[in-house]
């Protein structure tokens, strides 16, 4: 197939410039989401025609900001390039040439490409020059992008702009939730309270105020420091020096602050901005430009889930509310302490504004931004039938984090195991079936080490057969709560232990042993899901060690599941109960097992019939939509879209991929892809489920956002279903 360039125009590095550093991270993020069938290339600007940049083999292309004959003739190269299907502009009004950036528009009027802009700056009230280039670059647009509802406004307002506009956030980084203490140690601050800013200097930034605010917090605080992160910007400096950092210099000898404000004068890289942020507690952002309509430093603060304190500009009253920060007057020093002591003089409420900050900015990290782009860009192109989904690389990391000797953690805040409420026979199960599928494929010695965690974690819950589910932060078993779904889902697992030949035979043999014992009470068990786990850890045990005995119990478990189907089917309703709720592909994976087991076709026939009527419920315009747990799907109602899961949405990836190895039907696993793309943001809320940086994923889609925890279940479900698609 031919290859599909996003030909993305902008400053880029090593150019030391804010566009130049989103116009990176926004291409990045697209090439890490999408295919190599979908490539990100740049056409950089230069500021003018003696400065000279090493740029990576990316930059295809470049123009000298003030020449306008090369905008021209680059835009007549563009139109020969078969490769580029798009072009996306990341507009600034001093980064193109002629007034107000206007030779942008002869470039346009040359190219024949789609193109799309992105504008960073809005400018309320234009003159009417201003108003005319920016009309032009509209109308020679597919769409515009802005970051706030506020930039829509004044676009459609101020210019009478018809063009489509999107509103897509500014992007930032995706980092865990955690404490400032940690990053602070690390840098050696770790007694002081950090208050910190950072970006290009300048003389708009308006550093000066908070540190004239800073005596008064001082004096109730005398471990503040106030960390001004940034060098100057290139072009100030060119024009200016460094006249405004000297007057700073200045002002903080002047107050007698030197043990209070650090500056740091470097043009800092993104992993350095991170450190700096974790470390900080409150952030400042003292922009002066009431019409600033982006800012970055902001929208990264807020990512990283600090308490903000922000002069009034565009951008800052579009996101900081009282609950995520305190906004303050333009050029008001006392303005700036009282916000600075109200905070420091409530650590709660200083904690508080940090988490809800954090889970404000979730549908801003750079997967779903890049996400955003793509249905964007696929209205225009439609492109969606020309690459693929790429599939990110398997990572543990969260699974062992959440482990510890005895077993995993059920829960979590956040990203941390929360000890308190203990350990659970199903995650434990779960994980080792993970664990197995790992070593199986990678022979990873350490996941032998926690398949043993996990194996006598069951046999720690294991009492005359039956094995028990909840076990204290103690570790005392609560023998008074069994539940016969925690009891299949591991004879699953540990039939499943059995059937793989790489793994150790004396780890087999233990799980041979629970196995067996556990299968005493198997006739009482008549739930359909429990009998289903059943039916998967008996077909998977039989495989080795066949026996006509466990052939036999296999097709009496399936036998129920075909009762119970004939007692509550219907024509209109092909399924086992009169309700959906959760994990409910696992009944038609445990009939196509039995078909294996069996040969017998009456299994192959309802496991078919049940997984299409499925299928026809839970699959949506191109995106798999499982039953919601608030409600469910009771039969004759309506179905439940919210509290989706991770569990529902592994199952079916197993159960499809499953269904395309007995039938041979492509259809299958083109459902299964699709149904896995749920977690990578092919969802209702077109958002990331799984957390590439943690290895972790997501709790569940809600009505308005993922639910931020990442807990055992989510993140083992995820790679359960990663790993089965590697296998497939």
């Amino acid at each position: 197939m031919k290859p599909a360039w996003i030909l993305y125009i902008g400053t880029f590095p090593p150019r030391e410039c804010g566009i130049a550093t989103f116009t990176k991270d926004l291409a990045t993020a697209m090439d890490k989401q999408f295919s190599p069938l979908i490539k990100s290339k740049i056409l950089a600007m230069n500021d003018d025609s003696t400065n000279i940049y090493n740029y990576p083999k990316d930059v295809i292309l470049e123009i000298s900001d003030t020449d306008i004959s090369e905008y021209i003739e680059t835009a007549k190269m563009i139109n020969k390039m078969d490769a580029v299907k798009m072009v996306s502009i990341q507009h600034e009004f001093g980064i193109f040439g002629g007034e107000y950036g206007s030779y942008l528009i002869a470039f346009l009027e040359i190219l024949e490409k789609p193109v799309f802009i992105t504008f960073h700056c809005v400018l309320p009230n234009p003159d009417d020059k201003l108003k005319k280039v920016v009309y032009s670059l509209a109308e020679k647009s597919e769409s515009i992008i802005v970051m706030t509802k506020k930039g829509i406004d004044i676009l459609r307002n101020d210019y009478g702009i018809k063009t489509d506009i999107k509103l897509i956030p500014h992007g930032i980084p995706s980092v865990a939730f955690n404490s400032s203490q940690k990053e602070k140690t690390r840098l050696s601050y770790k007694n002081r309270i950090i208050l910190s800013s950072f970006g290009m200097m300048n003389f708009n930034k308006g550093y000066e105020y908070v540190i004239d605010a800073l005596p008064k917090v001082v004096e109730k605080f005398p471990n503040v420091l106030y960390l001004i992160v940034g060098e100057t910007h290139p072009i100030v400096r060119k024009k200016e020096g460094e006249q405004y950092r000297n007057f700073l210099e200045s002002k903080v000898k002047e107050l007698s602050l030197q043990k209070h404000v650090k500056f740091y004068n470097k043009y800092v890289k993104l992993s350095e901005i991170i450190r700096y942020l974790e470390a900080t507690d409150i952030y400042m952002c003292s922009n002066n430009n009431p019409n600033q309509i982006t800012s970055g430093t902001l929208a990264y603060a807020l990512g990283v889930g600090r308490a903000v304190i922000s002069t009034p500009f565009l951008h800052a009253k579009d996101i900081i509310t009282p609950e995520r920060g305190i906004l303050v007057n333009f050029k008001d020093k006392d303005s700036f302490s009282d916000a600075i002591l109200k905070i420091l003089s409530d650590p709660a409420l200083k904690e508080q504004m940090g988490k809800n900050a954090y889970s404000y900015t979730r549908h801003m990290t750079w997967p779903n931004v890049a996400l955003s782009y793509m249905d964007l860009f696929n209205k225009y192109l439609n492109i969606t039938d020309k690459y693929e989904k790429s599939f990110p690389k398997i990572k543990l990391n969260h699974l062992i984090r959440l482990t510890d000797d005895f077993g995993i953690f059920q829960f979590v805040n956040y990203t941390r195991p929360d000890k308190t409420d203990g350990y659970t026979l199903d995650d434990n199960a779960r994980a080792m079936i993970v664990c197995c599928m790992h070593y199986n494929k990678f022979r990873n010695d350490i996941q032998l080490q926690h398949i043993k965690t996990y194996l006598n974690f069951i046999k720690y819950v294991q009492q005359d057969g039956r094995l028990f589910n909840f076990v204290d932060n103690n570790r005392k078993i609560n023998i008074e709560h069994w539940t016969d779904d925690a009891h299949g889902r591991a004879l699953w697992a540990l039939g499943f232990l059995t059937s793989i030949k790489s793994i150790p035979q004396e780890l087999k043999d233990e799980a041979e042993q629970v196995f067996k014992k556990s299968l005493d009470i198997a006739n009482k068990i008549k739930s359909p899901r429990s009998v289903a786990f059943m039916i998967l850890g008996l077909y998977f045990y039989n495989k080795a060690k066949p026996s006509s005995e466990v052939v036999a119990n296999i097709k009496m478990l399936a036998d129920h599941l075909i009762n119970i189907y004939s007692d509550n089917s219907s024509d209109e309703w092909q399924w086992f109960e009169t309700y959906l709720t959760y994990s409910n592909s696992k009944l038609p994976e445990s009939l196509f097992y039995a078909y294996l087991a069996t040969k017998d076709k009456k299994y192959l026939y309802i496991a078919k019939l049940t997984l299409n009527f499925l299928i026809s419920i839970t699959f949506e315009n191109n995106r798999f939509a499982p039953i919601g747990h608030d409600g469910w799907y009771i039969k004759g109602g309506q179905k439940s879209h919210f509290d989706q899961q991770p569990v529902d949405t592994a199952s079916m990836v197993q159960t499809l991929i499953l269904a395309k190895e007995v039938t041979g039907e492509e259809k299958y696993m083109k459902n299964a892809i699709t149904a896995f793309q749920w977690f990578l943001g092919n969802n209702i809320l077109k958002q990331m489920v799984y957390d590439e940086q943690t290895g972790g994923c997501h709790d569940g889609v809600g009505k308005s956002s993922v639910n931020l925890n990442q807990g055992a279940e989510s993140t083992i479900s995820y790679l359960i279903a990663r790993l089965t698609l590697l296998g497939s």
